[in-house]
């Protein structure tokens, strides 16, 4: 908004007020007769206002015809009319409010950006720490803000109350929130009402005062008294109506001029001792010099509001507190002042005409940011990091925003309007966003507290090969469900795992318990190997075979060894292979014997996992070979008008022999898992 736009509007004229008061005295105006143009018929109007509304005795031909010679010999031009017009009701409007002088600028805050918690403290800071008459635009914006957000709430709340089935005409919301602003909010009407009844009243109680002083004023010409008395009198006359106090815009500037009036009247009275008039068009002189000097020195100012606002209150000074000066003055250092007020208004114009192009260039930028946030707001992502990198992008688009600087005033309040939709819309989605994923994290809040009732149910188990794989499959299943409420995340995650861990907390001490077996077993085993070694066969096959079988069952009754040390099996098998080679034995024999010393050990696990991990094994080793056999006999083909003698048909034979014999090697194995 403009700075000049916020200036008070005009509604009176103080260079006719001020020069006619100064220029004539009711003895010379009373020699002259009123002109009939329309400037000295307004006067004749505005004389007439004054002398119905505030004089208790019908006004004198003289009076009227004295205001009208003044307008009469008042020429002026429309724009130095204009000029003083608008400075003779800023000090109209300023003189209404006495306490303005005393007033700063409010910082305006970005409402939109705050929460309804924050907005009701600004609210409530606004009403207790700044004047009640001065905070209107903020305390209606914030108001604004405010019900934009909780009408948002309203319609999420109605959406889901209808989603659930109710029936709209039951619908009612409210929370302690809204009924807090609406608190805050009365508070703010009843102070601004009772300040400006209160001011109502003042303005019309002073307004009586500044009458009964112009009637005391009027007076004294009828008094018979010494005139030093007379004189004394007057001058106390002039204090009260000083400190008489703000009285209603619309009547200051008549006021004014009536008791400007009834002023130089006196004055002309007192032209039986000239020494106290002319003391006092003296002084008055002096201070209206001192006046027009500040005014120059303003007609240099940069600051041009702040040199229109000194203007105002040396106009105020001109008018309230100096009376007039001699005749010879009167006119040369009015026009001094008034061509003074003229430049200082011309400069405060072409700075406006500065500003409104600079506020056209800062429109154009703040339609191009709201055209980005549109555009942007217009792309919905589908997680929670899109989102986020929207919001980062929209805040760093607000941001460029409100520093872009002021926009004409009649282009303001559609390009906050503007922006505020724009941002609230994309609010509005990234609302449903989240509103639509805390019920996916409901969802989930409700799975993954099935999985801690299982994991509680269990946790105390004995059942060891039923219940660990269960325990494993839930902690996988925890790990595929998605998040779920911030709030409720640490407090269902520490059950589960306080669950889990009580359950594998035990297998893991029996274990050790176990371990204690299976390390004693390890040692025996060690052993057993040593005295394998020492071994010495007899040299009959049978005598020896039964030995070594004998050997192998003592291996089976040591027991189990740590996982660990496992490959002490692998040791031990190549200990017997040095006794199956010594006894001549065929490889299938060999792998048999061996194998189902491994079968053993393997049905000795607590569970039937490695079992079937071991016949799944076997299965593919049986795939694999016959895939190997095929390729050969496959290969074999390119060989079939080759001679037997052929050494790559040998060759390929023989390989073929191998595989057959381990196919059968592996089927063995696979009958023997069956028969367990």
């Amino acid at each position: 908004m403009s700075t000049h736009d916020n200036l008070p509007e005009a509604d009176g004229n103080e260079e006719n007020n001020t020069k006619a008061i100064e220029e004539k005295t009711v003895a010379e105006v009373t020699e002259s007769q009123p002109t009939q143009d329309d400037q000295s018929e307004k006067a004749t109007v505005n004389e007439k206002t004054v002398t119905e509304e505030f004089s208790a005795e019908k006004p004198s031909t003289e009076e009227i015809t004295a205001t009208e010679e003044v307008k009469k010999e008042e020429v002026i031009s429309d724009s130095e009319n204009e000029i003083l017009n608008e400075m003779d009701q800023a000090v109209a409007k300023d003189s209404e409010d006495e306490s303005k002088l005393e007033r700063h600028d409010i910082e305006k805050k970005d409402y939109h950006a705050m929460s309804k918690d924050e907005l009701i403290s600004e609210l409530r800071h606004l009403i207790k720490s700044e004047k009640i008459q001065a905070i209107k635009e903020h305390v209606e914006e914030i108001k604004t803000e405010f019900n934009a957000k909780f009408n948002e709430e309203v319609e999420q709340k109605k959406d889901e109350f209808l989603a659930d089935g109710g029936n709209i005409i039951d619908f009612y919301y409210s929370t302690p929130l809204k009924k807090e602003f609406n608190s805050v909010y009365f508070d703010y009407k009843e102070k601004r009402n009772a300040y400006y009844q209160n001011l109502k009243k003042d303005l019309q109680v002073n307004l009586q005062k500044r009458l009964d002083i112009i009637e005391e004023l009027k007076g004294l010409l009828n008094v018979e008294e010494n005139i030093n008395t007379t004189y004394n009198h007057f001058k106390e006359i002039k204090e009260r109506w000083h400190n008489a106090g703000p009285i209603p815009r619309d009547k200051y500037n008549t006021v004014w001029n009536t008791y400007h009036h009834h002023t130089e009247n006196f004055y002309d009275f007192l032209h039986l001792n000239r020494d106290f008039r002319d003391l006092d068009f003296k002084h008055n002189l002096e201070q209206k010099l001192k006046i027009i000097e500040r005014a120059t020195e303003l007609a240099q100012e940069t600051d041009v509001n702040r040199a229109f606002r000194e203007l105002q209150i040396l106009h105020k000074m001109w008018k309230e507190d100096l009376g007039p000066v001699a005749k010879e003055y009167r006119e040369p250092i009015w026009e001094k002042f008034s061509a003074l007020t003229k430049k200082i208004h011309e400069n405060r114009q072409d700075f406006f005409k500065i500003q409104d192009k600079v506020y056209e260039k800062n429109l154009e930028v703040k339609q191009e940011i709201i055209s980005k946030i549109i555009n942007v707001a217009s792309d919905y992502p589908k997680n929670h990091g899109g989102w986020q990198q929207k919001i980062k992008e929209i805040e760093a688009l607000r941001e460029e925003f409100f520093q872009a600087g002021k926009v004409p005033s009649n282009a303001n309040e559609e390009t906050w309007s503007q922006f505020k939709s724009a941002v609230r819309d994309f609010n509005r989605n990234k609302n449903a966003f989240y509103k639509s994923l805390k019920k996916d994290q409901f969802e989930n809040l409700n799975k993954k507290m099935e999985l801690i009732k299982i994991a509680e149910d269990n946790k105390d188990s004995d059942d060891f090969s039923v219940t660990t794989p269960l325990m494993k499959k839930i902690q996988a299943d925890w790990k595929k469900i998605g998040h779920v409420p911030r709030k409720d995340s640490d407090r269902i995650w520490k059950r589960f795992k306080d669950a889990c861990n009580s359950y594998f907390d035990r297998i893991h001490a029996e274990k050790n318990e176990a371990n204690k077996e299976e390390v004693a077993s390890y040692e025996k085993k060690l052993a057993h190997i040593e005295a394998l070694k020492e071994l010495k066969l007899s040299g009959d096959p049978e005598t020896d075979l039964t030995t070594i079988k004998e050997n192998i069952n003592v291996w089976k009754s040591l027991g189990r060894v740590p996982y660990k040390k496992k490959n002490i099996e692998s040791d031990y098998n190549k200990v017997l292979d040095t006794f199956f080679e010594q006894l001549n034995l065929s490889r299938q024999q060999t792998e048999m014997i061996k194998y189902e010393n491994k079968l053993s050990s393997l049905a000795n696990q607590s569970d039937d996992r490695a079992l079937r991990n071991e016949q799944n094994f076997i299965r593919k080793k049986i795939d694999e070979v016959h895939g190997e056999i095929r390729q050969l006999e496959n290969n074999l083909q390119f060989f079939k008008h080759a001679d037997d003698n052929n050494p790559l048909v040998i060759e390929v034979k023989k390989n073929i022999g191998k595989h057959k014999e381990s196919l059968q090697v592996w089927k063995n194995k696979l009958k023997k898992i069956k028969e367990l």
